[in-house]
């Protein structure tokens, strides 16, 4: 019987939506008749040893947490106190045979396929790449002590207004340098107000420009996203963006040059104006939601 520990993160008392992604992951490594326990962490590094140390006491057969930044932090500290194998940003797993995690490679180029030989493994799961599940029955759930060490997290200050996190938004919606300027992001933050649960994102070069904070910021340099519906407008589709957000389940591309590279990966392509486009689209999508 596999058991399994989740690894799950929390912001001001509440555990973030990608949490339960997590729990979905571990629940299908489990399978029917395994065990998922889980421990929820705060915003700070210092849980890895208290991660290892009850990953260690449980026998555990993979540790799962999210690939987002706090866990692309976490999880190479786990595995080097466990002295087990590392798989990052993995989109798809199965238990049948052992565990096999599938992942992007060559900066989203190729899908690599590993088989786990080692006893056990640290796991990190691309958000949005996994149905969501609630705690597991059969199993257990604890929140870990705040750690001791050289530094601790005494404040957390978000901005004035948060936006919705790109990583973990279910619509994403990107800009490039053929938005002109930084003011015409508000053609794209109207369309998300539009479609609703919908974030802004940026391409690199809008982010080096001062446009939108690195925050925002989709690609290989920046978050790597994996949303329902992803709109790439006015992006050319340079590879360190393509990296960031070619696993979305479906591609809309709005650029006025047909030979952009962004079409090779969209599902759907429109060769136009954003200026004239994207105004027209929110507002049919408007119509349609009767606002």
């Amino acid at each position: 019987m596999a058991s399994i520990l989740a690894v799950l993160e929390q912001r001001d008392g509440k555990q973030r939506s990608v949490a339960r992604e997590v729990l979905g992951a571990a629940r299908l490594l489990a399978g029917a008749s395994g065990k998922v326990d889980a421990v929820l962490i705060g915003p700070v590094s210092g849980y890895a040893a208290a991660v290892a140390e009850r990953a260690r006491s449980g026998s555990y057969s993979a540790v799962v947490l999210a690939a987002t930044a706090q866990g692309r932090d976490l999880g190479p500290r786990i595995a080097a106190r466990l002295g087990v194998p590392l798989l990052a940003d993995v989109t798809a797993l199965s238990s049948d045979q052992g565990i096999v995690a599938t992942r992007p490679v060559y900066s989203g180029k190729a899908l690599s396929r590993v088989r786990v030989t080692a006893a056990s493994c640290v796991i990190s799961v691309r958000p949005n790449a996994f149905a969501p599940a609630d705690a597991a029955e059969g199993g257990s759930a604890a929140a870990l002590p705040d750690p001791t060490g050289p530094a601790r997290t005494v404040e957390i200050k978000a901005p004035t207004k948060a936006a919705l996190d790109v990583a973990e938004a279910t619509i994403v919606i990107s800009g490039g340098r053929g938005l002109k300027e930084p003011a015409n992001f508000k053609l794209l933050e109207d369309l998300a107000a539009a479609l609703g649960n919908a974030a802004v994102g940026a391409s690199r070069a809008v982010v080096d420009a001062g446009w939108r904070s690195h925050a925002d910021q989709v690609g290989q340099t920046g978050k790597t996203v994996s949303p329902s519906l992803y709109f790439a407008v006015g992006i050319s589709g340079a590879i360190q963006h393509l990296a960031g957000m070619r696993t979305a389940k479906v591609i809309v591309a709005i650029n006025k040059d047909k030979d952009a590279p962004i079409f090779k990966v969209a599902d759907y392509g429109i060769v136009g104006d954003l200026f004239e486009v994207v105004p027209r689209l929110t507002e049919e999508i408007k119509k349609l939601r009767g606002a």
